[in-house]
C-alpha cells in the first residue's frame, strides 16, 4: 500500500492578499480559457468584474506575485532541449557569474541552492546543438565546468502552489497532451512569430488575442485557433500564470535527488511524480564521481521542515530501491523568465 505525500494545513494568507486575490492567483494558475474574452470569463465564474481581473492580474505582476502570465512552451515538442546544469561557483565571484548566465537568453531560469554546487539553471534552446552551444559558452565565459543534465524521461510536469488549498488536496493542472508525447511538431513561421509575441507574456486586454493578432497582422480567430491546436500536441503546456514561490508564502523550495535502481527508476519515476507536493519530475543522467543521482522531484512548502516530511514520504514510497538521496533548497530565484526564442535563427 502506497502513501501519498502530505503537507500541513495552509498557513494565514501572505501580506497583501486577500481571499479574493488568492481566489483568482490560484484560478490564474490553473490556466485561462482561449475564448475571445477570457477575463470576462473568468470574471464571470469568479463573480467580479473584467476590469477588476486585469487589474489584479496587473498588479501581482508588477510586484512580483506573479512572474509572468501567458504561454507556457514546452520547446522539446518542436525539436528544441532543455537541459539542466550546475556550478560550483566560489563565493567572491559569485555576483559576476550570476550576471554572466543570466545574460545569456538561453537561461530560462537560475536558482541558488544550497550545496557545493551552488548554482542550478535550465538552458532552454530551439536545438539541441543550440543548448550544448549555451552550455559550452558558459564554462568558456566563466571558466568554471557545467555539470550538465539533460532530461531523459518526464514524469510531470505541473507547478501549482495554492493559497485556498492544502497541496495535498489540491488537483493540480493537467500536463501537457500525452497522446502527443513522442512527435515532434514542425513549426511553421506564423508558429515562431505567434510564440516570439507571446513568450514575454499575454497582453492585459479585455481582448488579449486580438492585441497578438494585429501585431501579427492576422485575425484573432487564427491566433486561438492555433494556440489550441499547440494546446492539444503539447507545444503549449498551459496558458497561465506562474508565481512566485516565496510571494506565495512557499518558502521551502527543494529540489530532492535520489540514487534509485536503473530497473526501477521509470515505475517508481511515475510514482512520485503523481504526488500532489511534486510539481516537477524527471530521470536525470549519473555523473560517476561527481553526481550519483538519477531521479529529481521538486518539492515546495511553507517551510523546511514540511518539505522534509514530504522527502520523508517520497523515501517511503521508493523503498529499498533508493540508496540515497539530498535536499537542495533553493535560497534565491536569480532568473525566472521562461523560453525564450530568438529573433531570428
Amino acid at each position: 500500500m502506497t502513501h501519498p505525500v502530505v503537507s500541513p494545513l495552509l498557513p494565514p494568507l501572505p501580506s497583501g492578499i486577500d481571499a479574493d486575490d488568492a481566489r483568482l492567483i490560484d484560478r490564474l494558475q490553473r490556466g485561462v480559457p482561449l475564448t475571445e474574452r477570457p477575463f470576462a470569463d473568468l470574471a464571470a465564474e469568479l463573480h467580479t468584474t473584467e476590469v477588476q481581473i486585469i487589474e489584479r492580474l496587473g498588479h501581482f505582476l508588477s510586484d512580483g506575485t506573479l512572474t509572468r502570465f501567458g504561454p507556457l512552451f514546452q520547446i522539446e515538442r518542436v525539436g528544441g532541449q532543455f537541459i539542466l546544469a550546475a556550478l560550483q561557483v566560489p563565493e567572491a565571484r559569485y555576483a559576476q557569474v550570476t550576471a554572466q548566465v543570466n545574460n545569456l537568453p538561453e537561461v530560462a531560469h537560475n536558482y541558488r541552492r544550497e550545496h557545493r554546487l551552488n548554482m542550478w539553471f535550465v538552458i532552454a534552446a530551439e536545438t539541441p546543438a543550440a543548448a550544448w552551444a549555451a552550455c559550452d559558452h558558459i564554462q568558456a565565459l566563466t571558466g568554471l565546468p557545467v555539470h550538465a543534465f539533460p532530461k531523459e524521461r518526464e514524469y510531470f510536469v505541473g507547478l501549482y502552489l495554492p493559497l485556498l488549498e492544502p497541496l495535498s488536496h489540491a488537483v493540480r493542472p493537467p500536463p501537457a497532451a500525452q497522446a502527443t508525447r513522442v512527435k515532434t511538431v514542425v513549426l511553421t513561421e506564423f508558429d515562431r512569430q505567434l510564440m516570439t509575441t507571446t513568450q514575454a507574456g499575454l497582453p492585459l486586454a479585455q481582448r488579449p488575442y486580438d492585441t497578438v493578432a494585429a501585431l501579427l497582422t492576422v485575425s484573432a480567430q487564427q491566433v486561438r485557433e492555433r494556440l489550441a491546436e499547440l494546446l492539444a500536441a503539447g507545444v503549449v503546456r498551459r496558458i497561465a500564470a506562474v508565481p512566485n514561490h516565496y510571494r506565495l508564502g512557499y518558502n521551502a523550495n527543494g529540489m530532492t535527488v535520489w540514487d534509485v535502481d536503473d530497473a526501477e527508476v521509470d515505475r517508481l519515476g511515475e510514482l512520485i511524480g503523481s504526488q500532489p507536493a511534486v510539481s516537477h519530475c524527471y530521470r536525470r543522467p549519473r555523473k560517476p564521481g561527481i553526481w550519483r543521482y538519477n531521479l529529481f522531484a521538486m518539492l515546495h512548502g511553507h517551510t523546511r521542515a514540511e518539505v522534509l516530511t514530504q522527502a520523508e514520504a517520497v523515501a517511503a514510497l521508493l523503498g529499498p530501491a533508493c540508496h540515497a538521496h539530498e535536499v537542495l533548497f533553493s535560497s534565491a530565484i536569480l532568473k525566472k523568465t521562461g523560453l525564450r526564442l530568438r529573433q531570428a535563427i
